[in-house]
C-alpha cells in the first residue's frame, strides 16, 4: 500500500480542482490511499511543514512507503519532506523553489523518484530556479507553456501523475 500525501498551495485548499483531480487518480489505483492535507489556517511555510510532519507521525506512515505530491507551496512542502526523509516518490507541480522568505530554497531530495511539472509563463514561481534545482539533482522536469495555476494543462498533469504513481507502485518492492 502506498500512501499519497496531497498538499495544496498557499491560496488554495483541499477542495481545489487540482487537489480533487489528483485525489481521484489516487483513488482509481489499487494499493494507493490519498491523504489530502488542509493548511488553510496556516499561512507560514514552516507551520505547514510542521503540520505535514505531525500528520505523517500521527498516522504512523513511513515516508519510504509514501508519495509526496503538491502544488506551489504544497510542492515545496512535498520537497521538504522528501529532503528530510527518503520517500518513495515526490511529484511537484509548480513547486515554490527558489523563493525568498522560505526556510529552505533548494532542498536536496531523497525521493526514489521525482517528477516536476512547471509552466514557462509562471509569474509566481519563475522557472529559472526550478530548472536549476532539477538540473542539479538530475530530476525529471516537464516544462509546459502555461502559467502558475496550470489549469490549461490539467489533463497532462493527471496523465503524468497516474504514470508516476504506477511507476512508484512497480518499484515499491525493489
Amino acid at each position: 500500500m502506498i500512501t499519497v500525501y496531497l498538499s495544496h498551495g498557499l491560496e488554495s485548499g483541499p477542495g481545489a480542482l487540482k487537489m480533487q483531480a489528483l485525489k481521484g487518480i489516487v483513488e482509481e489505483l489499487d494499493d494507493c490511499e490519498p491523504v489530502v492535507m488542509d493548511y488553510r489556517d496556516m499561512p507560514e511555510p514552516q507551520a505547514r511543514l510542521d503540520h505535514l510532519q505531525q500528520t505523517l507521525n500521527a498516522r504512523g506512515d513511513n515516508p519510504a512507503a509514501c508519495v509526496m505530491a503538491g502544488s506551489s507551496l504544497g510542492g515545496w512542502l512535498s520537497a521538504m519532506i522528501s529532503a528530510e526523509h527518503p520517500s518513495l516518490g515526490c511529484f511537484l507541480i509548480a513547486p515554490a523553489i527558489g523563493l525568498a522568505g522560505y526556510p529552505e530554497t533548494s532542498p536536496t531530495l531523497q525521493a526514489r523518484d521525482t517528477h516536476i511539472i512547471h509552466g514557462w509563463r509562471d509569474d509566481i514561481v519563475p522557472p529559472g530556479p526550478v530548472i536549476e534545482f532539477a538540473q542539479r539533482q538530475r530530476l525529471s522536469l516537464r516544462l509546459i507553456d502555461d502559467d502558475h495555476r496550470l489549469h490549461a494543462s490539467l489533463a497532462l498533469i493527471l496523465t503524468d501523475f497516474e504514470y508516476f504513481l504506477r511507476r512508484c507502485l512497480a518499484r515499491q518492492g525493489d
